[in-house]
């Protein structure tokens, strides 16, 4: 494992597709949760959550988590 490939994210894909799914799709929720009201929260958590909420989102659409990189694991089938 090198920390640098981790940093400019030049690690192959290791997320499969379910996983990809459901982390886009529950992304978005936690995103969005907190500003169309469903859910009360102070100021400061609603930007927590958004930002993990985008954080998600991005390891599903790009395919690459860098958790799974540092544990040597994958859930994408080749």
């Amino acid at each position: 494992m090198q920390v640098s490939r981790l940093i400019t994210y030049r690690f192959d894909p290791n997320v499969g597709n379910p996983d990809r799914v459901f982390r886009i799709l529950s992304g978005v929720a936690l995103a969005a949760l907190p500003w169309i009201g469903l859910v009360s929260l102070p100021g400061w958590a609603a930007i927590a959550m958004t930002i993990f909420g985008i954080a998600w989102l991005l390891t599903g659409v790009l395919g690459r988590c860098g958790m799974y990189y540092l544990f040597g694991m994958s859930t994408r089938r080749d």
